[in-house]
Parts: structure tokens; C-alpha cells; sequence
């Protein structure tokens, strides 16, 4: 996070996107909350979720919104809205933000390995009231996906993926990882561990709990740690 935002900077502004992008999973990975490293698994084709998640990050608060659709078998599309704003500066500056994900999985199954991909197209707007700059943050992303499904219901995840990144036409290109671990506490309660990062920086580390209040309708809260800063969110997915 940086401190101030007076006059234009690449730098700040950038760390300004990545906070967005993390809060909430947004744009980057639509992973199911609470958790950042998704799973090889869809929707069935004609189903569809609902999911809103709140999130803070150091003085940043942000909130998304995602709509998903199995749109054919073994293929999932998500269209996502976000918003956050930087309460270290004065004015505060603001960031929207929209993202489109696609995740293919053609290898499925209800125990052992499951295998697929995605890729993800994000676009962010930082407007900072104290200058008159308008910067575009761009992100893709392209996630190679894996998931062991126990036969005593946990669960491991694996991602493995890059993005490219391009604000004020300066493009950066990363490696991305993720590893996540999904263990029943009770029949409808999960605990979630994760650890996540990308190349040149230190990893995240974040715990969850997910609990199913009704078939289909789950509420899931998270907190984490990882280069100087901490994160949560809370959030609430229904599947139809």
C-alpha cells in the first residue's frame, strides 16, 4: 500500500489495482469464496450463482459482485463488478472495476483428480479526485487447474498460471501460483487454507471458514497475512 497519492505515480497507482484485485478474489480468480486458489469444477450446464463478498485491505474497502452460468457442459462463464476505495489519501481515491472469466474443465470427477483451465480478462479505473489523472489498470490471466477430491471429503487445489498486467501502456507479465486445502468440520461447516502468491513477491497466507445455511446458499468468512499487510472478507454465495 503506498502512504500518498498527490501526483501522478505508475508505482502507487499500481499497488492501488493489486489491492482491488485482491480484495474479494476479484477480477484475478473467481475462486468460490472464501477462498483465492480456485478449483477444477463447473456449474452444470443451465445453473447459475449469485455471489457478493466485502473485503478490506490495510485502508482499503472494497466490495464485488459475480454472476456465473454453466453455459455448456464442462464450461463456465463469470461476469464480475467491483469497487474499492483508499481511504489513506484525502480525498479518498476511488476503483471500479469489471472482469470476465471463462473456466473449462473437461476432466471432472467426484473423487481423485479433476483437471482444467481458465483465463480471465479484468479492467480497472483509478480516479484519484486530487489530480486530474484518469488510469486504466488492464489484466489477463491464463490458470492451469487441479483438484484431488478425497474420499473422506477434503480437498486439495492447485493453480499454476500467468498474467499480464498493462497500466499507463507499461505491460509486466508474472508467473502466479496457488495452493488451497478445503477439511469438513461438521457436515455443513469447511475449514479453507491457503497459500498464494506470484513471482518477485513473498506468499499469502489466508484461512476460512465456509458454511452452507441452506442447499445451495453459503455464507464464508476469511483472513490472511502476507507482504506487510493483512486482508479479510466476508461473503455469500447462492447456486440455482
Amino acid at each position: 500500500m503506498r502512504t500518498q497519492l498527490q501526483t501522478p505515480h505508475p508505482v502507487g497507482t499500481v499497488r492501488l489495482c493489486a489491492a482491488l484485485l485482491g480484495l474479494a478474489s476479484a477480477l484475478a480468480a473467481h475462486a468460490e469464496a472464501p477462498m483465492h486458489t480456485d478449483d477444477a469444477g463447473t456449474l452444470g450446464q443451465g445453473a447459475m450463482k449469485l455471489e457478493t463478498v466485502i473485503g478490506r485491505e490495510g485502508k482499503t474497502r472494497g466490495g464485488e459482485l459475480l454472476w456465473g452460468a454453466g453455459v455448456l457442459p464442462n464450461l463456465e462463464m463469470e461476469v464480475s463488478l467491483a469497487r474499492a476505495t483508499d481511504r489513506s489519501t484525502a480525498p479518498s481515491t476511488t476503483l471500479q472495476g469489471r472482469g470476465l472469466g471463462l473456466k473449462w474443465v473437461p476432466w471432472q470427477n467426484e473423487t481423485g483428480w479433476s483437471l482444467g483451465a481458465r483465463l480471465d480478462v479484468g479492467h480497472t479505473r483509478v480516479r484519484d479526485p486530487a489530480t486530474p489523472v484518469r488510469l486504466t489498470h488492464r489484466e489477463y490471466a491464463l490458470t492451469g487447474l487441479a483438484t484431488y477430491r478425497f474420499v473422506n471429503e477434503q480437498v486439495l487445489h492447485l493453480n499454476v498460471g500467468r498474467k499480464s498486467t498493462k497500466l499507463d501502456g507499461v505491460r509486466n507479465n508474472a508467473a502466479t501460483w496457488a495452493v488451497g486445502y478445503e477439511l469438513p468440520l461438521a457436515q455443513r461447516l469447511q475449514l479453507t487454507s491457503e497459500v498464494f502468491g506470484e513471482r518477485h513477491s513473498r506468499p499469502d497466507k489466508a484461512v476460512g471458514l465456509r458454511y452452507e445455511v441452506a442447499d445451495g446458499l453459503k455464507v464464508s468468512a476469511a483472513v490472511g497475512r502476507g507482504n506487510g499487510r493483512t486482508f479479510s472478507q466476508l461473503g455469500m454465495a447462492w447456486e440455482f
